[in-house]
């Protein structure tokens, strides 16, 4: 294994995510503080950055990577801890094998190359554009520290402007292609638009956004987004935290807002710690990343229906995470872009007043709802406590469910019978076979030798694909479709139709043993709790559907 597996096990696997599942850590500043686990001591001198994704212990002089503190305090060698780690992050070591790294390895870097080639070429273009630079300077009102510290540049309306710049440095269409820079047409993928550069945490160009300069031009989208890559996964990255990443560690809470023009206005008006994911699309992985720098996390969403939900996501999501989720609210302004250029100091003073997430979510559909009236009661309660519910952690719930219960003025007791009403077809509705993340590894191979079908000889696969499969995990595919192709290569690359599939059977079958268990997992988890419940109902719906996947087994 070279460095392509480690780097994509503590991409995926914090530092303290790590050693917090041995040591209770504290924060300490910027970092994290526990007391070693290598000497008998008393007052903490092991310290982990969450910074840097490393770890030091002052008392015995050891320190490094997650795999270093993996190899001490398990007593393993390099191999098995790597394995360990892979298995906590879902790495799938089988598709790193020498051949396969080495080349996942060089496309990685060359991506990187050609990214940052293209943000300098970007940056040129807007420097010798003066009508792009008003727009900039005057219309969006950047200055030129925001335009340099996001690296905002411009891409030229020519259809080929930055194909030919990279073909002369040497870099392949194939290569612009695998970055998300090309069309269908094998052209440049932005042209006449503002380019905001989208870099991890480090500042590693991934991709962009790019925003149209004419709002009055029909039949094109205001945002043209780079495609999922390599680099660039939508569902993880966070805009503007290498930025912001200093200034949220020094303060203890992030800023999160919808737009990537709302963060570069924020830091422009003092408010460093802004940050955005693609609009409201909020994911856990999102939550995970700013996690691991602040605990306190403020949102600055739209008071609209997609902000609204996207509120009650966070509020789901965060729970267990340790997240304190507030909501930055009633500020006077559509978004907070709008605001910072009417007076930064008042946002400034917005994000210093933030109000519970669960108080602001149920102040809101308050004003949905006429609470004064029984039935608008009831519609109250019912939107409340299907989102109550869906909080796993138990504690939560229960102050969640107080509070309802004391704005509705009835007691605890009525409330909570309402709750098990309405959570037992909810009951039902979660234990559904999940259709989503590719989570067991024969589906991530299955998938991944799909995806390499799909690139080589589009005819057999469409031959050899599992219909049944794809209609439940095809969105993964299709998203991730250059990274899968690229994995299943070198493995597939000479196999015969018959090996194929053979092969295909052997993951299918795994597939669906898996998924199995999955669901007996689900069912004997419902029926505990709806037994808990005296639920009959449910426990013996259940049981039926139990008995069903048994016999099915045999």
């Amino acid at each position: 294994m070279n460095n392509a597996v480690k780097e994509e096990i503590k991409a995926r696997l914090p530092v303290e995510d790590v050693i917090g599942r041995y040591l209770e850590l504290k924060r300490a500043g910027r970092n994290l503080k526990a007391l070693s686990p290598f000497t008998n001591e008393k007052t903490p001198s092991f310290m982990v950055s969450p910074e840097r994704n490393v770890w030091h212990d002052y008392s015995s002089g050891k320190g490094g990577d997650i795999f270093q503190f993996v190899m001490e305090v398990e007593g393993l060698g390099f191999v098995e801890a790597l394995k360990l780690c892979a298995g906590w992050a879902g790495v799938n070591l089988e598709l790193y094998d020498s051949a396969s790294d080495r080349e996942l390895a060089a496309k990685t870097k060359r991506m990187r190359e050609i990214l940052e080639a293209s943000t300098k070429y970007y940056q040129f273009a807007l420097s010798k554009n003066p009508p792009v630079l008003d727009y900039a300077f005057y219309k969006r009102n950047l200055n030129k520290k925001s335009v340099a510290d996001f690296r905002i540049g411009y891409a030229p309306a020519s259809g080929d402007a930055l194909c030919q710049f990279l073909a002369s440095r040497g870099f392949t269409e194939r290569e612009a292609e695998d970055a998300g820079l090309l069309n269908r047409r094998k052209n440049d993928l932005f042209r006449a638009r503002l380019m905001i550069p989208l870099s991890d945490q480090n500042g590693n160009i991934v991709g962009y956004t790019a925003r149209i300069l004419d709002d009055k031009i029909k039949d094109s989208p205001k945002y043209l987004n780079s495609p999922e890559t390599l680099l660039y996964h939508k569902s993880r990255h966070v805009f503007g935290l290498a930025q912001a990443k200093k200034a949220i560690i020094a303060s203890g809470y992030a800023v999160l807002v919808e737009g990537n023009m709302d963060v570069i206005s924020s830091h422009q008006g003092g408010v460093k710690e802004a940050v955005a994911t693609a609009g409201t699309a909020m994911t856990s992985e999102h939550l995970k990343g700013l996690a691991r720098f602040a605990k306190d996390l403020r949102i600055a969403y739209d008071s609209d229906a997609a902000g609204l939900k996207a509120t009650e996501r966070a509020i789901i999501l965060s729970s267990g995470l340790g997240l304190h989720l507030r909501v930055i609210a009633d500020y006077g302004a559509k978004d907070p872009d709008e605001l910072i250029q009417r007076d930064p100091k008042l946002w400034q003073e917005a994000v210093e007043k933030p109000q519970a997430a669960m108080e602001w979510l149920m102040d809101e559909y308050a004003k949905r709802f006429d609470v004064e009236s029984g039935a608008g009661k009831r519609e109250y309660a019912e939107a409340m406590i299907g989102i109550i519910n869906s909080v796993p952690d138990e504690l939560e719930r229960e102050a969640y469910q107080q509070n309802l219960a004391a704005r509705l003025q009835v007691k605890s007791e009525v409330l909570a019978k309402k709750s098990r009403a309405l959570e037992k077809p909810a009951r039902l509705k979660q234990v559904q076979t999940k259709k989503t993340a590719a989570v067991s590894l024969p589906l991530e191979n299955l998938l991944a030798l799909y995806a390499w079908l799909k690139e080589s000889d589009e005819k057999l696969f469409m031959e050899l694909k599992s219909d049944e499969i794809l209609d439940q995990h095809g969105e993964i595919l299709y998203t991730r479709l250059n990274e899968l192709a690229l994995r299943a290569e070198n493995r597939y690359n000479g196999w015969s139709k018959e090996r194929l599939q053979q092969e295909m059977r052997m993951l299918t079958g795994k597939i669906k043993e898996v998924e199995s268990s999955w669901r007996q997992a689900e069912l004997s988890g419902a029926i505990e709790a709806a037994e808990a419940d005296g639920d009959t109902e449910t426990v013996d719906l259940l049981l039926a559907e139990m008995n069903k996947l048994n016999n099915r087994k045999e």
